[in-house]
């Protein structure tokens, strides 16, 4: 009896060696979160909605300051941010890396049924980045799809391959790139003749890179992708595992009281959003179900 006690206690001993820490804490996130003062947050490197300030070393953007002013309400005052493609964002919160996404990420029903999301925060359309002269006449989702020979750069994990694939783009004409930076560099390269992207990360793409850059440009006009009868618009808001229905409910009490108000138009204003930008009324529910 003794040797099956003490192999039993090794056992449980090995296992919560291979478990995340995270799992392990006692209580909730959001009571642990609180107690410690500090909170670990996932985000990709996409301006204006989060990116990596080299010169203060802070993540920064639409999200994570958003985050940041709602998470000090609750009592959190420190975040950590953790860099992550974008397309390992939801892989890497239910694996305990972080414990939500600051990222701008739409809330789409493939993505509610993975993870929780906040109430929006944004509503933003697309756009498009082509070479100088869009010399294949690329102002839409369709014309690639009707041009044989156009490929179209998308960010992986990115919404933008499903509004590609539903209005007619073959797969093998769509090029997957880990981050904007890299499919921004795809289009001047030439390997795909346009970049797919929200007009904000599009703006923000080409105020960084038009000076001297005689090689890309923002297709115009630009005929906003239609699905299903509907205009493609994104909503973006914040990620959290489904069991975290505390922190949840919290952040977006938070949240709803502070989007909209002054504070949050001159916060945002820094990152190129402006009240166009403000997703209404929407609720996170209502694009869940699409």
């Amino acid at each position: 009896m003794a040797r099956a006690l003490v192999a039993a206690t090794a056992a449980v001993s090995l296992l919560i060696g291979c478990t995340d820490p995270l799992a392990l804490d006692d209580g909730s996130t959001l009571e642990r979160a609180r107690r410690e003062g500090s909170i670990r947050i996932g985000f990709a490197d996409e301006a204006p909605f989060a990116y990596l300030d080299t010169q203060r070393n802070r993540v920064t953007g639409e999200a994570p300051e958003v985050a940041r002013v709602v998470l000090r309400r609750l009592g959190i005052r420190k975040v950590e941010g953790v860099l992550t493609e974008f397309g390992s964002l939801i892989p890497g919160l239910q694996a305990g890396r972080f414990d939500l996404i600051a990222a701008g990420m739409y809330i789409l029903p493939r993505r509610c049924k993975r993870i929780a999301f906040s109430n929006p925060t944004y509503a933003v359309g697309q756009a498009l980045i082509v070479r100088r002269g869009n010399p294949l006449g690329l102002h839409g989702y369709e014309d690639v799809a009707r041009h044989p020979q156009a490929k179209l750069g998308v960010v992986a994990g990115a919404a933008e391959r499903e509004y590609a694939r539903a209005l007619g783009i073959p797969d093998e004409r769509i090029v997957v790139f880990p981050s904007a930076a890299n499919a921004l560099a795809g289009v001047e390269a030439g390997r795909v003749h346009a970049y797919a992207a929200t007009a904000l990360t599009v703006r923000d793409l080409l105020s960084k890179t038009q000076v001297g850059n005689t090689w890309v440009e923002r297709a115009r006009p630009f005929r906003q992708p239609v699905i299903n009868g509907k205009p493609v618009i994104g909503y973006g808001g914040f990620g959290f595992r489904q069991s975290d229905q505390d922190l949840i409910e919290a952040f977006n009490r938070e949240l709803d009281a502070f989007i909209g108000t002054e504070e949050h138009l001159r916060l945002i204003a820094r990152f190129g959003f402006t009240e166009a930008e403000l997703p209404g009324k929407v609720a996170a529910e209502a694009l869940c179900r699409g």
